[in-house]
């Protein structure tokens, strides 16, 4: 994204897709130290340290936007490769963590291992890495636990499957709910400004414009 803001503060990021749900497995660094952290790290861990190894970044966090399989099931493999704590997410979702396991093996994704973070996250609360700080929003919908991570001064969101380009996370396993979703947006996503950029958990990026203007799910909100 290699985004500039008014204090200097700058970032990079490389997206690396993940398992065959192509999760958005998000490397973000500080520029002046290069200290990162992975996002949601789904599985594929081979890959991942590859893509570290490539940018050249020193990683000392790892940070889950939700429990789902496909955005957690490499965590805790990751965790003992780079000797880091994970943060995130809500604890709303720690059944999920408990279950990464019997999750996987009904979708199919093999090699994951049932763990806890070494710290929940919740609303107001916030995470650094380097000189990069981000606000935590607890926005639950398609999971009881999903949160947002909002760098202001970057104008930059990462939100999970909370929202995408075009579309809303699915609300259909268990612990979703399509209504507590769009109010988790409407509430608290779009107030954040027209003019915050996003990586999503699937997909192509957007802006929080374009969503309000374009997505169907949300078509006209302020």
């Amino acid at each position: 994204m290699a985004q500039e803001s008014e204090s200097k503060a700058k970032a990079g990021a490389i997206i690396v897709p993940v398992t065959a749900f192509e999760q958005n497995c998000t490397i973000i660094w500080s520029e002046p130290t290069k200290q990162a952290v992975v996002f949601d790290p789904g599985g594929d861990v081979p890959k991942i340290l590859a893509a570290i190894k490539q940018t050249g970044v020193t990683v000392e966090k790892i940070w889950l936007t939700h429990g789902h399989i496909d955005h957690v099931g490499g965590a805790a493999e990751l965790r003992d490769a780079l000797k880091v704590p994970i943060e995130g997410p809500h604890v709303a979702d720690k059944y999920l963590l408990d279950n990464v396991v019997a999750s996987g093996a009904r979708f199919g994704l093999t090699g994951g291992r049932d763990f806890a973070p070494d710290r929940w996250l919740d609303e107001g609360e916030q995470v650094t890495i380097g000189e990069l700080t981000f606000d935590i929003l607890h926005c639950p919908g398609h999971s009881p636990g999903s949160v947002v991570f909002f760098n202001s001064a970057l104008r930059f969101a990462h939100v999970g499957d909370v929202l995408f380009a075009g579309s809303v996370g699915r609300t259909d396993l268990p612990g979703g709910n399509h209504e507590t979703l769009i109010n988790s947006i409407k509430q608290k996503l779009l107030p954040l400004g027209d003019d915050v950029g996003f990586i999503c958990g699937h997909g192509a990026g957007s802006t929080f414009s374009q969503e309000r203007l374009t997505n169907p799910f949300l078509t006209g909100e302020m």
